[in-house]
C-alpha cells in the first residue's frame, strides 16, 4: 500500500445557499419609523455526512431587527458547503467540522445576509466576523456542563438507591 493513500485530503466541493428567509411583518409602517433598530443575532453550525468521506457544514444565522417593540425584519439565512475530508485523523475531525467549515462558509453568508437585508429596503447588515475556534471551545464547554450535569443528577439517583 502506497503511502499517497494514506495523504489527509481536504477539499471544498461546493458552496451553496442552502435556505434564505426574510420576513418584514410591519412593512410598510416600519419606514416611517424615526428609531434605529436594535439587532440581535444568534448564529449555529452544524454537519452531517453525505457519503464515505463527504460531509456537508452548515452555518445558520437569524438577524432579527427591532423598532421599539416591532419587528423591522427577521432574515434566516442557512450556508452549506460540501467538503471531501478523507484520511484526517478522528480527533482533528470534529474541530475540523466546527471550526475550519465554518470558517470557510461564513463569508458567503454574510454577504447574502448583507444583500438580502439591503434588497428588503433597509439598509446591509454587515455581520462580524466570528472566530469560530472560541465558537467551538465554548460550544465543547457547554456540553462538557451538560454532561457533567447529567452524571450528578444520575449519581444522585444512583445514591439514593443504594442506601
Amino acid at each position: 500500500m502506497s503511502d499517497q493513500n494514506l495523504q489527509p485530503i481536504f477539499q471544498i466541493q461546493r458552496v451553496y445557499l442552502k435556505d434564505l428567509s426574510l420576513e418584514q411583518p410591519n412593512s410598510p409602517a416600519i419606514f416611517l419609523e424615526q428609531d434605529a433598530p436594535s439587532i440581535e443575532v444568534t448564529l449555529d453550525v452544524g454537519a452531517e455526512p453525505l457519503a464515505e468521506g463527504i460531509v456537508e457544514a452548515t452555518v445558520t444565522v437569524t438577524v432579527t431587527a427591532k423598532v421599539k417593540d416591532k419587528v423591522a425584519f427577521l432574515v434566516e439565512a442557512k450556508q452549506a458547503g460540501i467538503f471531501e475530508a478523507r484520511n484526517i485523523p478522528q480527533d482533528q475531525m470534529d474541530p475540523l467540522l466546527g471550526i475550519g467549515c465554518p470558517n470557510i462558509i461564513y463569508p458567503y453568508l454574510r454577504s447574502n445576509v448583507a444583500d438580502a437585508i439591503s434588497r428588503a429596503g433597509f439598509p446591509p447588515i454587515h455581520l462580524t466576523e466570528i472566530n469560530f475556534e472560541a465558537f467551538y471551545q465554548q460550544r465543547l464547554a457547554n456540553m462538557a456542563e451538560q454532561a457533567k450535569l447529567a452524571a450528578e443528577a444520575g449519581n444522585t439517583d444512583a445514591a439514593a438507591t443504594t442506601h
